[in-house]
């Protein structure tokens, strides 16, 4: 599980948005491949000008929270996307609704270097996101 916090301060470390690019992309390459049983029309963002599938699946470590399983077919938002799984994934579901992930994108300035469009799916990948989290019973397998 990773923490605002430490996303704050990974960024930090990074001098400049050249190296914040490399940083997300590097993200998104470390992300496992999805199974093609995720890849359904219910697991799709839509609103988002790329091909992003998420889905939250019940945690095999701790009962009662919930793990994130994605795929994106472009770089820079598969790694925003490897770091919204990061931060939402290991919590209950509750928990993974109530992050403040747009005062933590308020902090990295993201709307100010990404293009309007990204800006938009990002939040659409949020939205899927909570929204999943809401449907989801914990204790049971994944309902995608």
């Amino acid at each position: 599980m990773l923490t605002p916090q430490e996303v704050l301060d990974n960024f930090d470390l990074l001098e400049d948005w050249e190296s914040r690019y490399a940083y997300l992309v590097e993200l998104g390459e470390k992300l496992p491949p999805l199974d093609d049983a995720y890849r359904t029309e219910r697991n799709r963002v839509k609103g988002c000008m790329s091909q992003v599938w998420v889905c939250p699946v019940a945690s095999k470590d701790v009962p009662g929270h919930i793990d994130y399983v994605g795929d994106c077919d472009t770089a820079i938002i598969k790694g925003v996307l490897a770091l919204l799984i990061g931060l939402m994934s290991g919590r209950t579901p509750a928990d993974a609704i109530a992050l403040d992930l747009d005062g933590l994108f308020g902090e990295l300035k993201l709307a100010e270097h990404l293009s309007p469009n990204r800006h938009f799916g990002i939040y659409a990948v949020v939205e899927l996101m909570k929204a999943q989290a809401g449907a989801m019973n914990a204790d049971e397998a994944s309902n995608c």
